[in-house]
């Protein structure tokens, strides 16, 4: 009878480890969605926090400009240079490094074959078919 006892603990052991695991597996199973949707928040606010940090930074740097563009002394000098205004009584040197080339000169191939009756619109096609050759 002792025998019997032994298989009996030994069965009873199996089993209790065949549950342990079954439970574990279903617990598993059971925390597995959630944990996952945890941590692919926890990525989309970490994403949304730096793309947030970058945005107020470019907002900081918007209203720096604005700024600078209410003060007009900032807009004078941006139209002198960006647009090449100058004031009046003012004299402006544009200097151009480079050769002389027929673009240069004023006259190209096909405005000097142009007959000076033309009308606007056939020199202007002139000058763009010109450009693209």
């Amino acid at each position: 009878m002792a025998r019997r006892q032994l298989r009996f603990g030994r069965r009873r052991s199996s089993n209790r480890l065949l549950a342990l695991i079954a439970l574990v597996f279903i617990f598993t199973l059971t925390i597995a969605p959630p944990a996952k949707n945890y941590f692919t928040q926890r990525a989309q606010i970490n994403a949304l926090k730096s793309q947030l940090s970058a945005d107020n930074s470019a907002l900081q740097k918007a209203r720096e400009e604005l700024l600078l563009w209410q003060d007009p002394e900032f807009i004078k000098t941006q139209a002198r240079e960006r647009l090449h205004f100058v004031l009046p009584g003012e004299r402006q040197y544009i200097v151009v490094e480079g050769e002389n080339t027929e673009a240069q000169n004023g006259t190209t191939k096909i405005a000097s074959a142009l007959v000076d009756g033309q009308p606007w619109y056939a020199r202007l096609i002139a000058s763009i078919s010109e450009t693209g050759n």
